[in-house]
């Protein structure tokens, strides 16, 4: 249709070179240590998204004291259809308010509804003896949170394989606000390798609500999941989406770390779960 294509001298050395160095690089790539594997993009909408893992052995053994709470499979399931974006903004405005009345002079801060905790400066204060705090938060925040709370414990429990009922709120689980900022406290080192229920003893099931985007409101800030914590060869990672909920399993099937934030503010709210109803605490009310 176009007619005979142009030919130039060692047109076939060159195509052959050509192809060669195709295949090198697609060799070099698909073999080399440190290859990243996206589970979910800040420009996706997924609906939900998996990767199912073998459950860690000693995780896997813990939880079988508890019935109705053993995964079919350990893994990781992101979703962002659960959450509404009027939810989500209505808890990025108690994150925000709560945070502020407080603030960590580092690169990490926290907001702990359950206990109170709150960064400020170096250290933790109970937020409800600060000034203003009366406001920062009202009984329809502490309604949103419920219900945000609810859908992902169900979620957790479709996603898992597992009885809702059997799931409780465990401590800590709260709000962060990661910046770029220099680190002033071993608390503001929110980058380190760690395994949740090595970390946090009565952990089952994690979950992370993200409430501000990736690439846009902060750069850096990427959740990544290691395939061995201890020589690792792909990372499989999630970039932050307003709205967007990750849950996973807590297990050493899940090495993971938060990719330090090199500009602007990224905020979450981690929701945990146990098995064990002794571990439980009751949802936040409002202070009076």
């Amino acid at each position: 249709r176009y007619g005979p294509l142009p030919k130039f001298p060692s047109q076939r050395v060159w195509s052959r070179g050509i192809i060669i160095l195709g295949i090198l690089i697609y060799v070099w790539y698909t073999s080399k240590d440190g290859k990243e594997i996206s589970l979910a993009r800040q420009k996706d909408v997924v609906s939900i998204r998996s990767q199912t893992l073998d459950c860690d052995s000693k995780y896997l053994e813990e939880i079988k004291q508890f019935p109705g709470c053993v995964p079919v499979k350990c893994g990781r399931y992101v979703s962002d259809k659960l959450v509404t974006i009027n939810e989500v903004e209505a808890l990025l405005n108690v994150a925000k308010r709560g945070i502020n009345l407080g603030s960590s002079t580092g690169s990490a801060s926290i907001l702990d509804l359950h206990s109170g905790a709150v960064s400020y400066g170096e250290k933790f204060v109970n937020i409800y003896t600060l000034e203003g705090s009366k406001k920062f938060i009202t009984a329809a925040d502490l309604a949103i949170y419920k219900i945000v709370k609810n859908k992902i414990q169900h979620a957790i429990a479709e996603n898992f394989g597992i009885d809702s009922s059997s799931l409780y709120l465990t401590h800590p689980t709260f709000f962060s606000k990661l910046t770029d900022l220099e680190p002033r406290t071993p608390h503001d080192i929110y980058w380190n390798i760690h395994i949740d229920k090595e970390t946090y003893e009565s952990f089952h099931y994690t979950s992370l609500l993200y409430l501000t985007d990736f690439s846009v409101d902060f750069k850096g800030g990427r959740l990544i999941f290691l395939d061995d914590i201890n020589k690792p060869l792909k990372n499989v990672t999630v970039e932050p989406r307003k709205g967007r909920v990750l849950m996973f399993s807590s297990g050493a099937e899940n090495p993971h770390f938060v990719e330090r934030v090199t500009s602007g503010v990224r905020y979450a709210i981690t929701v945990s779960f146990t098995c064990d109803p002794s571990m439980s605490i009751s949802d936040p009310v409002v202070q009076q």
